[in-house]
C-alpha cells in the first residue's frame, strides 16, 4: 500500500470490469432536460445510484432522434443496468438490452402491452383528481392543454380527466394540443384559449412547466388567475411553489418512484438482477395552492350541490 501510495497508483475500473464482467455503472437515458421535472428526477436518481456503490452515466437523446438510435452506442459501455426516463423504448430494443445482460426499467413512462418493467405515477388517477377538484369548486367550462399526444404520461392524464368529467356530466369546454412539455407550448396554447369568444373558467395543463407558461399568457392578456381562469398543473416542480405562481398541482411521488426503480433493479444488492415485467403505479397527491378559486355557483360548504348549477349538471350521475 505504501508503494501504491508513493507511485500514485489507482485501480483501473475499466480493466477490472473485463474480469468481473461488471462495470458498476448504471445508465440513465433522458430526452428532455428543459422541463424542470427531469433534472429533479436526475438528482434523486444520481444520489440513489451512487449510494448503492455504483456510478451514473447520463445519455441524452438528441432532438429528432429516437431512443432506439442511441441504445446501440450505450450498450458498448457494458453498463450493468439502464433506467430510461422521458422517453420510451421498443420491445425489440429492450430484448436486445436483456440479451447483453443489461436489464431495463422505464421511469415515468411505460409501453402498453410490452413486457418491459416500468415505474410511473398513476396519471389516470391524477387526471381524475383534477376533474374532481375543479367540479367540487364549481367550474363548468374546463379546458385541457395536452403535450405530446403519443406519450403515456400525457395520454393517461387526459384519459383520467376526460373520463371523470364525463361521469360528472360536465362537458369539456376546449382541448388544445401544446405539442411538448415546455413553457412555450403552454404559453401558446393558453394564448389561443383566451382568444376564444367564451373563455374557459379553468385550464388543466399536462405539466407544471406548461401551466407556468399558461399563467404568463393569461396575465399577458390582462386576465387574472384564478379570478378569471383557474389553473392546475401536474408534477409539482419547485417553481410551482414560488410566490409569483403558487400553482395548484398534482405532486408526483418522485422519491417513492426512485426507490421503487432502484429496488426493481436490485441496485442495493451485490449483483443487479433482471426486474420482473411489472408496471408499478404510484399515487400522486393534490397540492392546493392559490390558482384555483371557488366559483360562486360551486359546492356548498356542506357538500350539497343540488341547488347549484353544477348540481343541475351532475344530478343524473
Amino acid at each position: 500500500m505504501k508503494a501504491a501510495d508513493s507511485l500514485g497508483y489507482q485501480p483501473n475500473i475499466i480493466a477490472r470490469s473485463l474480469i468481473t464482467r461488471r462495470t458498476n455503472i448504471v445508465a440513465v437515458v433522458m430526452a428532455n432536460l428543459t422541463d424542470p421535472f427531469h433534472p429533479q428526477v436526475l438528482e434523486q436518481l444520481a444520489q440513489r445510484i451512487q449510494s448503492s456503490g455504483r456510478q451514473l452515466l447520463l445519455f441524452l437523446i438528441p432532438p429528432g432522434k429516437h431512443i432506439d438510435d442511441v441504445l446501440p452506442a450505450l450498450l458498448q459501455y457494458k453498463v450493468d443496468a439502464i433506467l430510461i426516463t422521458s422517453a420510451t423504448v421498443s420491445s425489440r430494443m429492450a430484448a436486445s438490452c436483456a440479451a447483453q445482460g443489461s436489464p431495463v426499467v422505464l421511469f415515468n413512462r411505460y409501453v402498453p402491452g410490452a413486457r418491459i418493467p416500468a415505474v410511473c405515477c398513476d396519471n389516470i388517477a391524477g387526471g381524475r383528481t383534477v376533474a374532481n377538484h375543479l367540479w367540487s369548486t364549481g367550474h363548468v367550462r374546463p379546458a385541457f392543454v395536452s403535450a405530446e399526444v403519443d406519450v403515456t404520461t400525457n395520454r393517461d392524464r387526459a384519459h383520467g380527466f376526460f373520463g371523470r368529467l364525463e361521469e360528472l356530466c360536465v362537458s369539456l369546454h376546449a382541448h388544445e394540443i401544446g405539442g411538448e412539455f415546455s413553457h412555450g407550448a403552454g404559453y401558446d396554447a393558453a394564448r389561443r384559449l383566451v382568444q376564444r369568444r367564451q373563455l374557459p373558467d379553468s385550464i388543466f395543463f399536462a405539466s407544471d412547466v406548461m401551466a407556468i407558461g399558461g399563467i404568463d399568457a393569461i396575465r399577458a392578456a390582462n386576465l387574472r388567475v384564478p379570478e378569471d381562469i383557474s389553473v392546475v398543473g401536474y408534477d409539482d416542480i419547485p417553481v410551482a411553489g414560488w410566490a409569483s405562481y403558487e400553482l395548484t398541482t398534482i405532486r408526483q411521488p418522485i422519491s417513492q418512484m426512485v426507490d421503487t426503480a432502484v429496488a426493481a433493479l436490485g441496485l442495493d444488492a451485490l449483483k443487479i438482477k433482471k426486474p420482473p415485467n411489472k408496471i408499478h403505479f404510484m399515487e400522486g397527491a393534490l397540492i392546493e395552492r392559490k390558482t384555483v378559486v371557488r366559483r360562486g355557483y360551486g359546492l356548498r360548504a356542506n357538500g350539497d350541490v343540488r341547488n347549484s348549477p353544477v348540481g343541475q349538471l351532475v344530478r343524473k350521475s
